[in-house]
């Protein structure tokens, strides 16, 4: 297991990732919003590699606007975690989060925050395991007018 900090010539395996973890969105969409983070100070994002294979990310970066829970700013952010299932239960999650708030302390954060939807249990579990607190329960909501 190797992690890394991803360079713009990752684009690709970054943007391969992000459409396993959000499938709504084509490769030509997530090579272009991908690109954007790869080059912003404020954007990080972490590979997980084993055997010369991209097989996880993380994309974290850092709020200055409200933050569920936090009481400093700018707050650290996982926007994103994705292993694929193949190599989960095996410790790639946990240490690309933790690259991830390596990366968040260095940029001066004292917090570090996520959000998952309500429905989905094992990023809940994910994140209780890895040291968050659950900081408060939203529903959203919308009407065209």
């Amino acid at each position: 297991m190797e992690i890394r900090r991803a360079a713009i010539d990752d684009v690709r395996a970054v943007a391969w990732l992000a459409c396993l973890l959000w499938p709504h969105h084509t490769l030509a969409e997530m090579e272009e919003e991908m690109e954007i983070f790869l080059t912003d100070e404020d954007s990080a994002i972490f590979l997980a590699w084993e055997d010369n294979a991209a097989v996880g990310f993380a994309q974290a970066s850092l709020r200055r606007d409200y933050v569920e829970g936090s009481t400093s700013s700018p707050t650290g952010y996982l926007e994103g975690i994705y292993v694929m299932e193949a190599y989960r239960s095996r410790g790639f999650a946990a240490e690309l989060l933790s690259a991830c708030e390596a990366w968040a302390r260095e940029k001066n954060c004292l917090q570090f925050a996520s959000d998952c939807e309500i429905v989905n249990s094992g990023s809940l579990i994910f994140h209780l395991k890895n040291g968050f607190t659950e900081a408060n329960r939203i529903i959203c909501f919308i009407k065209d007018l």
